[in-house]
């Protein structure tokens, strides 16, 4: 059986007005259901097979929305905050009145790949530490990463909290030199896990300093390259594809 909603909570979930101006264009005849004008907002209707206008225009029902952001330093990972910039702030008015959130978080100097949906049973999934949905970083880090370090992440490595880290895939890009001597490393890390600060606190368990980190990936999903810093997307069908694949 179809499922139905009142016409009004249709109408508002799309972000069209609040309860009290809906009723009043249903009564003034501003709004159509399969090309009937209605004016009892409180109408049962099908979302998925109805056509409904408003003022002329058609609205079409979503229930979700899937947002890819290429999150920048210096915003959190909240929905509110009265002191500090959020994730939710870098959106437009007619995605916020979704209320969707941060699927996990990054640090506020942490760039990278964040989903942001207002599906939860998708969120709970991503997150549950039963699927163990890998996480790819790309990370400068302070001192000389070499295979030992990719060894030890293999085994796994004890945190200062005493937690031992589940096995993780360290790739080694590169080294440079500094002016002042030190050895700046670049690397990729993939884990499948989510404590706090965890690839910060990785390398300081091996006596190196992470200096700038971006996730680039989240299960099937990765960065859009065309993303700037600070800008995002809408996902993909394939994208929501892929991402429904962690739910089985």
């Amino acid at each position: 059986m179809a499922k139905k909603i009142r016409l009004d909570k249709l109408l508002g979930h799309m972000g069209c007005g609040s309860r009290s101006e809906i009723k009043k264009w249903a009564k003034i005849g501003l709004i159509q259901v399969n090309g009937r004008v209605i004016k009892d907002s409180g109408l049962q209707v099908d979302p998925d097979a109805d056509e409904v206008l408003l003022d002329g225009e058609q609205i079409r029902y979503r229930e979700f929305v899937y947002i890819m952001l290429n999150k920048p330093q210096g915003v959190i990972s909240a929905t509110e905050d009265i002191r500090e910039r959020t994730v939710i702030d870098l959106l437009p008015e007619e995605l916020r009145h979704f209320e969707p959130f941060p699927v996990g978080r990054l640090d506020k100097d942490t760039e990278g790949l964040l989903l942001l949906t207002n599906d939860g049973k998708l969120a709970h999934e991503l997150l549950s530490p039963k699927k163990h949905v890998p996480k790819t970083y790309v990370a400068t880090v302070r001192g000389r990463v070499d295979s030992n370090d990719g060894e030890a992440f293999q085994q796994g490595v004890e945190l200062d909290d005493g937690y031992v880290t589940k096995p993780a895939h360290l790739v080694i890009r590169g080294h440079e030199e500094q002016s002042d001597g030190t050895v700046h490393s670049f690397i990729e890390l993939t884990i499948t896990e989510g404590k706090f600060h965890q690839v910060k606190r990785m390398f300081e368990s091996v006596g190196k300093q992470v200096i700038y980190l971006k996730r680039m990936r989240m299960g099937g999903l990765e960065l859009d390259p065309a993303l700037k810093l600070g800008q995002w997307r809408e996902c993909t069908e394939e994208e929501l594809n892929l991402l429904q694949r962690q739910q089985q």
